[in-house]
């Protein structure tokens, strides 16, 4: 597997209070392999410790899906995020199509990666996708030898949403889990044929979108899915975590407004308890993960989060939870420059690693992997 130590730029962070700096490796870069930008990342942990990082690669342009040709690519390290394998192409829709959100998950019980995403008809995003159409498509792809090759694509449009009278749906990017019942829930969000209206609510005055997040479920590994109900706040972009006593607990961006908001669902994914407000951050897809859980042995409840703190764009943090994501009673800089979307996943070492967009001189110059462990997650000097 050639290793592309060219692409893979070790840096270090301003972090003294920590000791020792952290280590960022720069996975994908933004105008390298024939891609003009990669975004949208998300990461996994196979089964074997392989680290699996995968990433929409927009040829022409930045733009979102229904701008310009997106294929879904990918790359793998078997040695914990320090090098990557050279880039692989997942999904190539066709010329001018794209391929978007991805949503990967390991299931413990098949041994299987699976992954699912999105893909949209030419000239097709968010906006444009129509109730009763193929503009807005849902795929699934699995890897029984985690990542080294993958599945035919199955088509789960119709599962995923209700083809007739939403115009569009969306898959997490990231955040998918699989419940200690062994429930696979991927979070999901819907667009109803109205898209975006203007609002003034506490203090934001301006364009907003009129989404809905909700949940896929499986509880056959992936052979079929169901969809849960839809979460009563405008949200859309959102990701999953097991709570202690096995209730889910869903962080959605929200679409207008300071704070994030927090629905728990006690049922797998069916159904959501009224929104509360969660952190004040930025409008941003974030990642929230399980990191340890006191009933399975470990020494009391840990949850974790990443995202920017800002100004906007940039800052990119960790905060962590003791109270099952209530309140973040800890936050630790990991950089502090352009930042963006991350995904979180568990090492089988125990360190938490982040995949996250950074830039240097502007947003989303490169895809970077950084990861650490308790010492600085808790380090308080």
């Amino acid at each position: 597997m050639r290793k592309t130590a060219a692409l893979l730029i070790l840096l270090f962070s301003s972090l003294a209070a920590a000791g020792e700096p952290l280590a960022h490796v720069d996975v994908f870069a933004s105008g390298a392999d024939g891609y003009n930008t990669f975004r949208i990342p998300a990461l996994v942990t196979a089964h074997d410790g392989t680290l699996i990082a995968f990433a929409e690669a927009r040829k022409e342009n930045a733009s979102d899906p229904g701008g310009g040709d997106i294929d879904l690519v990918y790359k793998t390290s078997a040695d914990g995020g320090a090098t990557w394998s050279a880039l692989r192409v997942l999904d190539d829709p066709g010329d001018k199509w794209a391929a978007s959100n991805p949503a990967p998950v390991a299931d413990r019980d098949s041994g299987r990666v699976l992954i699912l995403y999105n893909r949209w008809e030419p000239g097709h995003g968010t906006a444009e996708s129509r109730p009763g159409t193929a503009n807005n498509q849902t795929w699934a792809r699995w890897s029984a030898d985690n990542g080294r090759s993958w599945s035919e694509p199955v088509d789960l449009t119709r599962a995923a949403r209700d083809y007739d009278d939403w115009g569009a749906m969306f898959i997490g990017p990231g955040g998918a889990i699989q419940m200690r019942s062994g429930r696979l829930i991927v979070p999901a969000a819907m667009k109803p044929d109205t898209y975006e209206f203007w609002i003034s609510l506490g203090g934001f005055d301006g364009r907003t979108l009129f989404m809905r997040a909700y949940a896929l479920f499986s509880d056959d590994h992936g052979a079929t899915w169901k969809r849960g109900s839809l979460v009563k706040a405008q949200t859309d972009e959102n990701q999953l975590v097991e709570l202690a006593d096995s209730s889910i607990l869903m962080d959605a961006r929200q679409g207008a407004g300071k704070h994030r908001w927090i629905m728990i669902s006690p049922d797998g994914g069916r159904t959501w308890s009224d929104p509360a407000p969660g952190q004040d951050a930025t409008p941003i897809c974030a990642s929230i993960e399980r990191y340890t859980l006191a009933a399975a042995g470990d020494d009391r409840d840990r949850i974790v989060w990443t995202g920017p703190a800002g100004p906007g764009r940039s800052r990119l943090v960790v905060r962590v939870s003791y109270d099952e994501g209530q309140t973040f009673a800890r936050e630790r800089l990991i950089y502090g420059g352009h930042a963006a979307y991350s995904d979180i996943a568990i090492l089988r070492d125990k360190t938490i690693g982040v995949l996250w967009e950074r830039g240097v001189t502007k947003g989303y110059q490169f895809i970077t992997f950084t990861k650490f462990g308790l010492d600085f997650l808790e380090n308080s000097r």
